[in-house]
């Protein structure tokens, strides 16, 4: 068990060891966040707009534990790898360094991406979406957890991460630390660090563990230019009261979605996995896009089902930034052979035929349509919103990007719609719309005989095995 015979106030102010002097100023808002980290609470959010300081402080903070305590671990983690990569290892990681610990010697393990103190202490670097990493993490046992950018993450692998904080070190207090631009009150973030409830349960949490601490660009301005908060300053007020202001988001008065209308109707998968319903049909749909571009807009790709009760639905959301068009190909092919699907649904306004050679290039034997936008987006959209309305669309468990989305769009004539409500609505307007359809393929993970009326004959099929096609 290490201990530490340093003052515990030696890292608060960091000091050029060669001049004795401070190596940089934090601001007012930084000084606050750190006199908050060495209070009762144990999980602390730093919220607000772009630029404002966040990441550095923790990061700072982060370091400040490893020098005191010798032998200790750290993490640092972000939903995706190659964002934690760019923007904490080859960014933040050395701007702290360089301007708070000009003499700090270290040593970077860029093949397992960690950063080794000569104390011995560690902070680790990590992305949810690199599945072999993650198991590696889950395997280590951490000091402190820091989630960047966690308006990406859900609050399974939240909940999850808290676990590594099973690292014993005599004095030393666990802590966690989340830093996000706000995205809606339903995040779990609102939740948990403002309303102290419980997202899944909807039962109180022990307010004391909980702290929280609004900084904005403008409390950083030193330290920007008057360029970017030009930027900021020119943004949509939607993006605005987000990025520069740090307001979590209501609902959108003119969103056809509400938290409200999506929760009603939620199904939960069963212990085992299995759907709680079967399905007479299944479709992948997908919105692609346009570019693989680390700008690009993310490809849309949501499987959804129609239930012998003729309602729909929606099982995986697997929107992502995909690196090429092959990618998010598989991806499709994947889901279409895992859930048995029908079909594969693909817009094509974009993408031409390239949509339906790259899914054959991974699977020829593949049933494909390809869709058309002839109307705009929130025509397209009404509808679906209706089936919601009238109680017939259901969410198996928490699809939170989707929901997100959903809930936010303001839904106007002409505004552009994020790939997931996209490719939503394209599924549902095959699986509930559409009268030409192929049906029966559809299979997975049933756990009842399910009644059905074809062609006028009432017969009963054994959903365990597989439904027969109309003929």
């Amino acid at each position: 068990m290490a201990k530490s015979k340093k003052d515990p106030k030696s890292t608060e102010q960091p000091t050029n060891q060669s001049t004795n002097q401070p190596a940089f100023q934090k601001t007012a808002r930084q000084d606050k966040a750190l006199q908050m980290f060495n209070q009762k609470a144990c999980e602390f959010l730093l919220v607000g707009g772009s630029r404002s300081g966040k990441s550095f402080i923790i990061v700072l903070h982060q370091l400040a534990v490893a020098i005191k305590y010798p032998c200790s671990r750290h993490l640092i983690a972000r939903y995706r790898f190659n964002h934690a990569k760019n923007s904490i290892w080859l960014d933040t990681l050395k701007k702290v360094l360089k301007l708070a610990y000009p003499d700090l010697k270290v040593t970077w393990r860029n093949t397992d991406y960690y950063l080794e103190l000569e104390n011995g202490s560690q902070v680790w670097l990590a992305g949810l979406d690199d599945k072999d990493r993650t198991e590696k993490i889950l395997g280590m046992e951490f000091l402190t957890v820091f989630l960047n950018e966690a308006s990406q993450i859900s609050y399974e692998a939240y909940t999850t991460l808290k676990t590594r904080l099973a690292q014993k070190i005599e004095d030393a207090k666990p802590q966690l630390f989340v830093d996000a631009n706000p995205p809606s009150k339903k995040h779990w973030m609102y939740q948990v660090f403002y309303n102290h409830t419980e997202p899944e349960t909807n039962t109180g949490l022990v307010e004391s563990r909980y702290d929280h601490l609004l900084m904005n660009p403008a409390d950083n301005s030193r330290n920007i230019n008057k360029e970017y908060m030009a930027t900021l300053n020119s943004l949509p007020l939607r993006k605005r009261k987000r990025f520069r202001d740090g307001e979590f988001a209501d609902d959108s008065e003119c969103a056809l979605w509400t938290d409200d209308l999506i929760n009603a109707t939620r199904l939960r998968r069963l212990a085992d996995g299995t759907l709680p319903i079967s399905l007479k049909r299944i479709v992948v749909a997908i919105d692609p896009a346009v570019s693989s571009k680390d700008t690009s807009d993310e490809t849309g790709i949501i499987v959804a089902g129609l239930g012998h009760d003729d309602h729909l639905y929606v099982l995986e959301d697997k929107t992502d930034h995909y690196p090429g068009p092959t990618d998010w190909a598989r991806r499709a092919v994947a889901l279409y052979q895992h859930y048995r699907a029908d079909r594969i649904i693909g817009e094509v306004n974009n993408g031409g035929d390239l949509i339906e050679n790259v899914l054959r290039s991974v699977n020829p034997g593949i049933s494909y349509k390809a869709v058309h936008a002839t109307r705009d987006k929130l025509t397209r959209a009404e509808p679906i919103a209706a089936i919601y309305e009238q109680g017939k669309a259901h969410h198996i468990d928490q699809l939170l990007d989707l929901e997100l989305e959903m809930t936010s769009w303001e839904a106007k004539k002409g505004e552009k719609s994020p790939n997931r409500i996209d490719a939503l609505v394209w599924a549902a307007t095959e699986l509930c719309l559409s009268d030409t359809y192929i049906s029966g393929r559809a299979r997975f993970g049933f756990r009842k005989k399910a009644e059905i009326r074809l062609l006028g004959t009432k017969k009963v099929f054994d959903t365990e095995s597989r439904i027969q096609r109309r003929e």
